[in-house]
């Protein structure tokens, strides 16, 4: 089964936006498909019956949007960039809460490429990565948005480039250089 046309699903994000609460049982299951999507992206390789399943992240990031009333939605790719940023917080809180880590600990490094999934038991990474992406954004706030978005929305460069309103050269740029700086900041701190 194929999607509906971009166009399409921007209506009916506006639609919800305004009160249209039939837009929303029209986008649950699209919506669902893609939060189940990056979610996988997160979960890859995780033991069975680890307590943060794909699934929990997933209702847990849907649960958030669709009680956030009234949100003004531009796209869909707007929608996914802040599905992303509900599920960074989802997974850095729960990394958190299980880590309990003592102050002055030493930072691990963390690879970025592109097929990097971040691995829910080792919330230490998880945490870092955070830490790393918040100084980041005092920094350039841009390239923090655009890891953002490629790592825990799992955009495209063309999608990021849409949601930034930027160019895909920008972009590119953007993601090149975050990902030498967040790895020469996880050796600066080792």
């Amino acid at each position: 089964m194929s999607d509906p046309p971009t166009h399409e699903i921007t209506q009916w994000l506006t639609d919800w936006s305004n009160g249209d609460r039939s837009a929303l049982e029209k986008l649950t299951p699209l919506v669902y498909r893609e939060l189940h999507r990056v979610a996988q992206a997160y979960m890859q390789g995780e033991r069975v019956g680890h307590a943060l399943q794909t699934t929990a992240l997933v209702n847990e990031a849907y649960l958030r949007l669709i009680e956030a009333d009234r949100q003004s939605w531009e796209n869909r790719a707007h929608f996914y960039a802040v599905a992303a940023k509900l599920m960074r917080h989802i997974l850095v809180d729960f990394a958190r809460s299980r880590d309990r880590m003592k102050r002055g600990r030493g930072l691990e490094q963390v690879s970025l490429d592109e097929a990097l999934t971040v691995r829910a038991d080792n919330t230490s990474q998880l945490l870092n990565l955070d830490e790393a992406l918040t100084t980041l954004s005092k920094l350039d706030e841009r390239q923090s948005q655009v890891v953002e978005l490629r790592f825990f929305a799992g955009l495209t460069v063309e999608e990021t480039a849409e949601v930034l309103k930027v160019s895909i050269d920008a972009v590119a740029r953007d993601w090149r250089l975050a990902k030498v700086w967040l790895q020469q900041e996880a050796r600066n701190q080792a």
